[in-house]
């Protein structure tokens, strides 16, 4: 089997206590059957140090984004985004959003450099990856007024309702699911989870964050996205290696790569 975590921070995690090195993190991974992963940015202080840590490792593959809690801090850093985009190893812009449950004071600005970072995906041609959290209106009205059909992309962690999962699919958009769907009071997400089309399925860990069960409250990691993927396989009735190939496939089309 072959599984992608088409979402995950491996810069952050605990290298002092947890975890050798970067090697160890592949490693364990690797046993899980993980092969690849997407290393997510935040800003671009963490783009260069993520690009810094993990460049030489050919299983992990870059995004390039400013976090919109992190948008107060970066004002100024739209053009260095857009420059850092056009590198090879970059497959993807973001994590880009909204994020209102945090920081609403900052809607303004949030706004303005989730418009910017879906203006550069289409000048690029690459696709965006999606934070949104109590901001599922905002973001499905700027994705349409800023024409994102053509850059598309996907909704990591997706924890919203039947309807939005399906105007985002309607627009052309991916669903990425991660460990949340396993918390015992995700019913309805998982209600979710049964109905999106398996072509638009991605999984993830958002690691270190968002450990599934049994790991819950522990720090998560790459190797973990197997217990999200058993869930998963569970309530679309399918095996584990059909969603392996199923997920695969998703990730190579929607990021244009191999």
């Amino acid at each position: 089997m072959f599984f992608i975590d088409s979402h995950c921070h491996i810069d952050q995690l605990n290298y002092s206590k947890l975890h050798k090195n970067v090697q160890d993190v592949l490693k364990k991974s690797d046993e899980n059957h993980v092969k690849k992963m997407l290393s997510v940015t935040t800003s671009i202080k963490n783009f260069y140090s993520s690009i810094k840590l993990l460049k030489s490792y050919k299983s992990i593959l870059f995004s390039c984004g400013i976090h919109p809690l992190n948008c107060h801090k970066e004002i100024n850093d739209l053009n260095i985004l857009e420059k850092l985009s056009h590198k090879k190893n970059v497959i993807a812009l973001g994590e880009t959003g909204l994020d209102y449950y945090y920081s609403t004071e900052t809607k303004k600005l949030q706004k303005k450099f989730f418009r910017e970072h879906i203006k550069i995906a289409i000048k690029l041609k690459k696709p965006i990856i999606i934070h949104t959290r109590n901001s599922i209106n905002d973001i499905i009205k700027i994705l349409k007024e800023e024409n994102s059909k053509y850059c598309t992309g996907v909704v990591h962690s997706f924890t919203e309702d039947h309807d939005a999962a399906f105007q985002l699919l309607n627009m052309g958009f991916y669903i990425s699911f991660s460990g949340v769907i396993t918390f015992k009071n995700s019913t309805l997400l998982r209600e979710v989870v049964k109905k999106i089309p398996l072509e638009y399925l991605l999984i993830e860990t958002d690691s270190p964050y968002l450990s599934p069960v049994p790991y819950r409250g522990k720090e998560n990691q790459p190797a973990y996205l197997l217990n999200i993927a058993n869930k998963i396989a569970e309530l679309k009735k399918i095996d584990l290696k059909t969603l392996s190939y199923i997920t695969t496939k998703n990730f190579y089309k929607l990021f244009n790569t191999y």
